[in-house]
């Protein structure tokens, strides 16, 4: 029997996948009110801005949300859960949510991925989302005291065991730990995935997205895209790739590095270009298909996607524009023992 593991990668021969585009930006369109927000949870802190916690009191603004995507061409529904792990939830006294919050989320993508793979017999999938939470594990918070933590890794994994099993429970596929500034806090998304999958006897791929916090391709801890390869590749991620922080164009240099040493699938989903000086995103659709469109014909990708400010238009432009558009082949790079602090480390044959 095919796993879903097997059936993503049967598909990602075929084609360049899709998956969907920003959440924030599109619930912000909805103007929603801090008691839309809040519902009838009573809960002592505004709510305003929680977007994971619609899930139980909107609801049918995120499945609005996933159904535009799926409408727009996408495979691959990401749950609307970026925030919602106990340490994020705390700033809205909504901790003791989380599961609800994550459970719900997934059960709702499930539900209508299901729907739209009903129609004409393509498979959907959902990937449960795990953000960064606001926290560091490779940097201390006070400048007087580099030692200091705020948070270890035992807690940080038991945080994110939380949410995982919550988003299994709930019908995830995959687990997309995504927008990763901190390697190590990735790698306790990472364990609590793994951890996840041997308590349940079954395969919990993985999915990874680093973000960059600057153009010579680092992230908050200091890796470059190649160290963070080597240092999380033990986990053998479904996909591994990048996403936020800049637009497509100027991550270019870091796909096609990421393209050439990684033998998985990768998957990007680029901001809709750089913010203006109010915050807002310019770009068309047409521009951001057109600069993803030369990394597929490049052969560099497998998934393409949006993050800020990226609409239904622009996965429906994305989509049209690498229709036919032969997958990245994986690569077989040759044996070595590779290693990883700040920069990649190759030992010779």
């Amino acid at each position: 029997m095919m796993t879903t593991r097997d059936i993503f990668l049967a598909e990602a021969a075929k084609r360049i996948l899709i998956t969907d585009g920003a959440f924030g930006t599109e619930i912000q369109n909805w103007k929603l009110s801090e008691a839309d927000y809040a519902g009838s949870l009573g809960l002592s802190h505004d709510q305003k801005g929680n977007n994971d916690i619609l899930a139980l009191t909107k609801p049918e603004v995120p499945a609005a949300i996933h159904r535009a995507y799926f409408e727009a061409g996408a495979d691959i529904a990401e749950t609307n859960t970026f925030s919602a792990n106990s340490i994020s939830q705390a700033d809205y006294g909504a901790e003791h949510l989380v599961r609800e919050i994550n459970f719900e989320s997934a059960r709702m993508a499930r539900t209508i991925a299901d729907e739209f793979a009903d129609r004409d017999g393509r498979p959907r999938f959902v990937a449960g989302a795990i953000g960064p939470t606001n926290k560091t594990l490779s940097l201390s918070p006070d400048v007087n005291d580099p030692g200091y933590r705020e948070i270890d890794f035992d807690y940080l994994t038991g945080v994110y065991r939380e949410q995982t099993d919550a988003l299994l429970d709930g019908g995830a596929d995959f687990i997309l730990i995504e927008t990763v500034f901190d390697t190590l806090n990735a790698k306790a998304g990472i364990m609590a995935a793994l951890d996840a999958g041997r308590d349940r006897g079954r395969d919990v791929p993985i999915m990874l997205s680093m973000t960059l916090t600057d153009l010579s391709g680092r992230n908050l801890s200091g890796h470059t895209v190649e160290a963070f390869w080597h240092a999380v590749r033990h986990a053998k991620p479904l996909t591994i790739g990048l996403n936020c922080s800049f637009g497509a164009e100027q991550l270019r240099p870091h796909v096609k590095t990421l393209s050439e040493i990684c033998d998985t699938l990768i998957m990007v989903y680029p901001n809709a270009g750089l913010p203006n000086e109010l915050g807002a995103y310019d770009e068309a659709p047409e521009t951001t298909a057109g600069l993803v469109h030369e990394w597929a014909g490049a052969g560099q990708v497998n998934v393409l996607g949006g993050c800020c400010g990226s609409t239904p238009d622009h996965i429906r432009a994305i989509a049209e524009r690498v229709r036919g558009v032969p997958p990245r082949a994986i690569p077989r790079p040759p044996v070595r023992t590779r290693l990883a602090g700040l920069e990649p480390f190759t030992m010779a044959a």
